[in-house]
């Protein structure tokens, strides 16, 4: 099964505006962004309980994991 996870950001970042960021997993996340500018440890999102369709909000983002749907080979729609 696939999972992304989604980090919106609360507030900005310097030298971007963008605020919705996509990762294929939580270590990912901290290739781009510090604890500090996510507002949590990698170490803490580990065993926040995010499997599952999990939410975590902080006082600078909202990070989500979710369930990828894929299209395989054939054409038919899968979500794992």
């Amino acid at each position: 099964m696939g999972k992304v996870i989604h980090v919106h950001l609360t507030h900005g970042i310097e030298g971007t505006k963008r605020k919705d960021w996509y990762f294929s997993s939580i270590s990912a996340v901290y290739t781009v962004f510090t604890a500090e500018q996510v507002g949590a440890t990698k170490n803490y999102l580990l065993h926040a309980g995010l499997s599952g369709n999990g939410t975590i909000c902080t006082k600078k983002a909202i990070i989500k994991q979710s369930t990828l749907i894929s299209c395989g080979r054939s054409g038919n729609v899968s979500d794992e």
